[in-house]
């Protein structure tokens, strides 16, 4: 493994805001890192990224960061920029602990997401931790039940947190050492039956036609118009464009899958204005230098965008993909094949589960498009 690098946290002004300045020597993979944290914004002036002190949460960037390179915040704990002595959170040292190193060379094998990579490891970090100094092969399931017990009851950890606990110890019995699959009499939490937030399709089109700047239209129009993932959007390509077929390919999407969804008609033609105004080289939508854009520009455009439309509710950018599928079903598109546009695969969230092979994409009307007709 490769030696963790050193990020320092420091407080600072901008533009007559307090801040939190995240400054490291640079790295392709820290970088990588601390652009996708929520809220996160560059400066130029200061030539690296920050935080609001609004939008910072000692635990939670600790937390994502710490993965990747060792987190120094001590400058947090004396200096002050507004001249309170509210004190800064503190986290709690834990004991260093060496996972196998077979349990990361897995995950790398089995491409693993960075996120699902960094979730595994921090979790079972705290396994190995809570049974140090034993033989990680002579742990009971009857223990680890009585430690996932006694963190959802000291720990208050949440139902999600619960089964991602049990995946990353799962992931080193049953994958690592190939054992049988272990037992736990602890139940898996039930899901909740929550509905998704959906936006009609005037406040779509309200939210689209009233965001002024070409690129951010063009962003908001392909979360809508092609049902993706956040991530799914910014790691698309100049090829993954196919308007001879009119079509979109999605590559390496969750599952490492590819699929292919419709390209609308009103999409392409704001897209070639986006290409002549913005020329992107690499990646469909670029950021600063050309890098590839990251996941809190895409939620802060989001925000933007629905504030100036006069929603007043939250709107996130994965609410625009079940605006697409909601749409699609209510226009009467066979379920299976909205299953298909979204990339689902799991039988447990459709009960119809078939993968087109070849689908025939002009028998079916985009709701962007239909949003746009004149006619309509």
């Amino acid at each position: 493994m490769k030696p963790k690098r050193n990020i320092r946290l420091t407080q600072d002004s901008h533009n007559g805001r307090n801040i939190i300045l995240i400054e490291f020597d640079y790295d392709r993979e820290v970088n990588d890192y601390v652009k996708k944290l929520e809220g996160v914004n560059w400066s130029k002036s200061k030539s690296c990224w920050y935080l609001t002190k609004d939008d910072f949460k000692l635990n939670r960037v600790f937390n994502s960061l710490k993965v990747v390179a060792y987190v120094d915040y001590s400058n947090l704990k004396s200096n002050k920029t507004d001249g309170t002595s509210r004190q800064e959170p503190r986290i709690k040292t834990k004991s260093k602990v060496k996972l196998p190193e077979a349990y990361f060379n897995l995950l790398d094998q089995k491409r693993y997401s960075d996120s699902t990579k960094a979730t595994y490891t921090n979790y079972f970090e705290d396994y190995v931790r809570h049974f140090e100094g034993r033989a990680l092969d002579r742990i009971l399931p009857e223990e680890i039940n009585a430690y996932i017990l006694e963190l959802i009851r000291d720990k208050k950890i949440s139902a999600s947190q619960q089964n991602q606990r049990i995946n990353a110890i799962k992931f080193y019995y049953e994958k690592v050492l190939d054992q049988d699959k272990l037992y736990y009499k602890i139940d898996r939490p039930k899901r909740n039956n929550t509905l998704p937030n959906v936006l009609s399709v005037s406040e779509v089109k309200k939210i689209i036609d009233t965001t002024i700047n070409l690129k951010h239209k063009c962003i908001i129009s392909l979360l809508y118009s092609a049902g993706l993932r956040r991530s799914e959007l910014i790691n698309l390509k100049l090829e993954s464009i196919l308007s001879g077929q009119m079509q979109i390919k999605i590559s390496n999407s969750k599952g490492n899958k590819d699929r292919y969804v419709g390209l609308s008609t009103h999409l392409l033609q704001l897209l070639r204005k986006y290409f002549h105004e913005y020329k992107p080289r690499v990646w469909l939508i670029e950021g600063i230098n050309r890098e590839q854009y990251s996941a809190s520009s895409v939620l802060n455009i989001v925000k933007i965008a629905a504030k100036r439309a006069g929603i007043t509710r939250r709107v996130t950018p994965h609410m625009f993909r079940h605006s697409f599928a909601t749409h699609h079903l209510e226009s009467g598109t066979d379920l299976r094949y909205i299953q298909e546009f979204l990339g689902h695969s799991s039988s447990k969230t459709t009960e119809i589960y078939t993968h087109v092979a070849t689908t025939d994409f002009s028998k079916f009307r985009n709701p962007l498009d239909s949003m746009y007709d004149e006619n309509h």
